[in-house]
């Protein structure tokens, strides 16, 4: 049988592909296993500063391999929970490049990742209630991109929903047509290429972790975080390429 993810890296870019199209990419263990195997790999990689996560095929991911059972109870975290809290805690950004549908399980891959580009054809759904469970643990990830309301109906009701209201509800960045999903994420990729490397990582926790604070909390840490940064090599860098009017080092890597 095929390796279920493939693994590359391109540039400063690791590349995560879903390369079981003609099981729609459903979550099997050996999946689960494979995609936290090669994303580890890119975050021990020093010289990986992205991440992306893609899929063969018309189908991103179908959600829990309902022909192995699903989700079996097991002591210990279970693996794709493992899997979704280190894509939500990756220090290094992760771009969810999706090629086609996503339902249930896939769209908690979706919603655990950073920036997301997806193909206007695409369509999505939290359809567990449909077969008498729901979107438990994608519930954590999810949640905070869409909010109670969205959530309380698209897990209440199963709802199919398309590309451009997945846009506006949070889980989407940007829709383009599929043939141009390539383009979109070259040009995300250059973006992310111009951006130093460690504040890249400390973009994303801000994002991540100040909604969460106190504000006196919040500015706390915001102000030695801003202090240690200025007086670090790489803003060093970053700012005498900004006044010999060049671009940092990190760019042309």
């Amino acid at each position: 049988m095929s390796d279920p993810v493939l693994y590359e890296v391109e540039g400063f870019a690791a590349r995560l592909t879903l390369a079981r199209p003609e099981r729609r990419n459903a979550l099997s263990d050996d999946l689960v296993d494979a995609l936290l195997s090669g994303l580890r790999r890119a975050l021990a990689d020093e010289h990986v500063r992205v991440v992306v996560l893609t899929a063969q095929g018309n189908t991103f991911c179908a959600g829990a391999d309902l022909k192995a059972g699903g989700v079996a109870r097991r002591s210990g975290e279970q693996p794709f929970v493992t899997l979704l809290r280190t894509l939500w805690d990756s220090p290094k950004p992760v771009i969810g490049c999706i090629p086609g549908s996503a339902y249930g399980g896939g769209v908690g891959l979706m919603a655990a990742c950073d920036l997301v580009l997806a193909a206007e054809e695409a369509s999505f759904a939290f359809s567990e209630v449909r077969i008498g469970v729901v979107p438990a643990m994608i519930s954590v990830v999810v949640l905070p991109k869409i909010g109670i309301q969205h959530g309380m109906w698209l897990f209440l009701t199963g709802e199919r929903f398309d590309a451009r209201r997945a846009q506006e509800i949070g889980l989407v960045h940007r829709v383009l047509p599929r043939q141009e999903l390539s383009r979109g994420l070259q040009e995300l990729l250059e973006m992310l290429r111009l951006a130093g490397p460690k504040a890249l990582q400390h973009a994303k926790w801000l994002v991540r972790n100040v909604p969460g604070m106190p504000m006196q909390e919040a500015f706390a840490r915001t102000s030695t975080l801003i202090a240690e940064l200025f007086a670090s090599p790489e803003a060093q860098e970053g700012m005498r390429a900004f006044a010999e009017k060049r671009q940092p080092s990190w760019a042309s890597e």
